[in-house]
């Protein structure tokens, strides 16, 4: 959603600079895999490596649906989710369940949460809050036409701070060829 809408402008501009990309879920090294780049969220990309946002901030949402909220009281605080079923999401990398997070007035909090359903794939974990499976915790831009259609409930989207999104990634010490930086360039995040 972020790569191909520029990658394919890209491409058409420059048919004779060739592409290849690997999609893998875990942290991969680049350098010692010998790739040009990767791509991360901001957050997670190491301090020795020249990092170009790619795409906007992003923010994560609660949601469930409102079925479900008819059958429990909504959450307040993040703290309230203890009282909630919550679908977890597995980390691929190390195994374990993601703690989501959460931030208000500059107070950062990780809420373990429990409940039936883990899964290891986001777009999963939405599709059971959508069948009434409980809360999921999910990029904000999965869910706004859900919410906006009255098929998902949004709720603690004060406690939701943005973080920096998703960021292209490369050694400093690399030297790069002039195709390269056209590609940095091209998939440089612009604000509008």
């Amino acid at each position: 959603m972020v790569l191909w809408p520029r990658l394919t402008r890209f491409l058409r501009d420059y048919p004779d600079i060739k592409v290849e990309l690997t999609i893998e879920h875990g942290f991969t090294d680049i350098v010692a895999g010998r790739y040009d780049a990767g791509v991360r969220l901001g957050e997670q990309v190491a301090r020795d490596m020249i990092a170009i946002p790619i795409g906007p901030e992003m923010r994560m949402a609660a949601v469930a649906t409102p079925e479900y909220f008819a059958r429990r009281k909504k959450p307040k605080t993040p703290q309230d989710l203890a009282a909630h079923e919550c679908i977890n999401m597995r980390f691929t990398t190390s195994g374990g369940l993601y703690a989501w997070e959460f931030e208000k007035n500059g107070r950062e909090l990780k809420v373990r949460v429990e409940g039936q359903l883990a899964f290891n794939n986001g777009g999963l974990c939405l599709k059971a809050a959508m069948d009434g499976f409980g809360l999921a915790f999910v990029p904000e831009d999965r869910i706004l036409a859900h919410v906006r259609e009255g098929r998902l409930v949004r709720v603690l989207s004060d406690w939701c701070a943005p973080f920096p999104g998703f960021h292209l990634y490369y050694p400093s010490r690399r030297q790069h060829s002039p195709a390269f930086a056209l590609l940095v360039e091209a998939l440089r995040y612009k604000h509008r």
